[in-house]
């Protein structure tokens, strides 16, 4: 059974790279090839593909928000990440967003045959490092909490008329997260993120991180050390 993939990948050097050794592989036919999420989306709409081997870090629509898009909207096309970043954030946002297998681009050809193969026979693809961590996350009980739905503070009223997701972002700043982390919790674009940051900047009057984490603690939308 010939797996049909479409290749996501922002950088084109790469995504030309992994295109010719995808063809190469028997079995598989390379049916599209992205340099973003969105135009991901559009390629898996029009050619209903098996596979989206799918980077994390991409412009307009991020990896891990675009497979959430895919597992919603083409539940019949699965997802394997194939991406330079292998921390757990990475991994357990990717998952969580409905991604069947996990790579890192160190990966050889014969791994990601190997990965395409074990999801189209209905299985995980995981590289073997990353099952190492996700067992040992799961074990010690380790795994990193799901965005939470419904408002994450403890307040009722948002301050100085902060949107809902301008107070999840704060409350992420405050936890120290970074804006791809941000991105990544969030399910949305890097730039997303950028511009939640500059309207609840503007709205609170605040100009850089520190001062969005002091205002977020005396706010009360998160709690101090020890409380």
């Amino acid at each position: 059974m010939t797996a049909r993939v479409v290749v996501a990948e922002d950088q084109a050097i790469v995504r030309d790279g992994l295109v010719l050794l995808l063809g190469l592989l028997p079995g598989v036919e390379v049916v599209g090839a992205a340099a973003d999420g969105e135009e991901a989306l559009r390629l898996v709409a029009e050619h209903q593909p098996d596979i989206v081997l799918m980077d994390l870090r991409m412009p307009r629509l991020s990896g891990v928000a675009a497979t959430k898009r895919v597992r919603e909207e083409h539940p019949g096309t699965q997802v394997v990440v194939l991406t330079t970043y292998a921390d757990d954030a990475s991994v357990f946002s990717a998952l969580r967003a409905g991604a069947r297998g996990f790579l890192t681009k160190s990966a050889g050809a014969d791994e990601i045959a190997a990965a395409i193969a074990s999801v189209m026979d209905g299985h995980a693809g995981l590289d073997p490092r990353v099952q190492g961590r996700l067992l040992d996350s799961m074990t010690s009980g380790a795994v990193p909490a799901a965005p939470v739905a419904g408002p994450p503070s403890r307040r009722e009223e948002a301050p100085d008329g902060l949107t809902r997701r301008e107070r999840e972002v704060l409350i992420l700043i405050a936890a120290g997260r970074s804006n791809a982390e941000i991105a990544a919790e969030l399910y949305v674009s890097e730039a997303t993120v950028k511009t939640h940051i500059n309207n609840l900047f503007a709205k609170a009057g605040l100009r850089t991180r520190a001062q969005a984490v002091a205002y977020a603690f005396r706010h009360g939308l998160v709690e101090e050390p020890g409380e």
